[in-house]
């Protein structure tokens, strides 16, 4: 898989006081409006320039199969906050199952808009037992904000 196929997951983790309006406009394009709000990407090189620019708010790394089917299975939302289903799935996009959307979203074939009404964004918690380091740090220097890779999996399953 090449860097433009790579397929992350993009959680918004500082919240919404004393923000750029620049970067407030990112965010907003981004539709990581709120604190803890996440969504799986594909990574172009227009996304990775707003990902870059918003850096200081989200932290980001490439999702796993399980982390995208527990998401889509506990997360996944449609119009007037319901859950989704398999029936749902079955009905309203090519897919029978969560396991084989998951595994196309993860390998990047798929995307959650091809499941028409399931919204885009995951409302998540915060994470269980806490951020481990400051959040205005970047996680090289011991903070929560930045590139994660595949930790961004762990951080994710604390927060479903």
């Amino acid at each position: 898989m090449s860097s433009e196929e790579k397929v992350i997951l993009a959680i918004r983790v500082r919240g919404q006081v004393r923000v750029r309006p620049q970067i407030e406009d990112n965010l907003d394009k981004l539709l990581l409006g709120r604190l803890h709000q996440a969504r799986v990407l594909k990574l172009t090189p227009s996304l990775q320039g707003m990902i870059t620019k918003a850096k200081d708010y989200i932290t980001w790394g490439e999702i796993d199969e399980e982390t995208v089917l527990v998401l889509l299975k506990k997360r996944g939302r449609l119009p007037g906050n319901k859950k989704l289903s398999e029936e749902y799935l079955r009905k309203n996009s090519s897919f029978k199952t969560f396991k084989s959307l998951a595994k196309a979203i993860a390998d990047g074939k798929a995307s959650v808009t091809d499941v028409e009404g399931l919204k885009p964004v995951f409302r998540l918690t915060p994470p269980r037992k806490g951020f481990k380091g400051k959040k205005y740090l970047p996680i090289g220097m011991g903070g929560i904000t930045g590139y994660r890779g595949t930790g961004i999996n762990q951080l994710a399953s604390k927060m479903i």
